[in-house]
């Protein structure tokens, strides 16, 4: 089975018309999380995402539409927020709210999880470096997939596959191009993929929305 993986679509949607766009052919897609947050189309990615994805786990930017508070030390993260829970209808914030923090797929070869697969560690960043940490959450499973981090990348544990398929939305691995991946679960394969999109109309965007300047000019960078 072909399985397209998208993670923190952060409410760019030309970045997620980009990938979509450029996805190959793929008997499912996946989102891991943070549909909405940070730049300034969250309704209308949320419903892409709701009629593409045949999965989506919660983000935490998912999880604190309705708590934007939540994120006062960080000025661009609560001002995706508080544009999230404007722009989103009653039954749009129900749907983010009733999403899992984690599940599986492929008949429960691969755990889906936004952050951190074990339950109590809900919010933790798996970045690249501990991908080997995660070792004991694969003794009933062929393969983990987490976001969070904005970082693609893939790893190999005990013949056993990880990987974060990157950001859509907000990369922050130095390449501003969309990212997302492929699965491969007959031979437990991942193809990473980049795809150009338009920055500049994002930050056209914000500026229109006079949100901080700064939203839109990181993705110019990737970071």
């Amino acid at each position: 089975m072909r399985i397209g993986l998208l993670s923190d679509v952060h409410g760019n949607r030309p970045a997620l018309d980009a990938v979509l766009d450029d996805l190959p052919p793929v008997d499912e897609l996946v989102c891991v999380g943070d549909v909405v947050g940070y730049n300034p189309w969250p309704a209308e990615c949320l419903e892409r995402v709701r009629e593409t994805c045949s999965v989506v786990v919660q983000g935490n930017h998912d999880r604190t539409v309705e708590t934007p508070e939540r994120y006062a030390h960080n000025e661009m993260a609560r001002a995706g927020l508080e544009r999230a829970r404007r722009a989103l209808d009653d039954e749009q914030r129900e749907w983010l709210a009733d999403r899992p923090p984690r599940t599986t797929i492929d008949g429960g070869r691969y755990r889906l999880a936004h952050s951190h697969p074990d339950p109590d560690q809900l919010g933790t960043y798996v970045r690249p470096r501990q991908f080997p940490e995660l070792r004991p959450y694969l003794d009933d499973h062929d393969g983990i997939v987490v976001g969070h981090t904005h970082v693609q990348h893939e790893a190999t544990v005990d013949d056993r596959l990880i990987v974060n398929p990157g950001s859509v939305g907000q990369p922050r691995d130095g390449d501003p191009r969309a990212a997302y991946a492929v699965l491969d679960t007959d031979d437990d394969s991942v193809e990473l993929r980049r795809v150009q999109y338009d920055i500049d109309r994002v930050i056209s965007k914000v500026e229109a929305l006079d949100r901080p300047r700064r939203l839109g000019i990181r993705l110019l960078d990737g970071s």
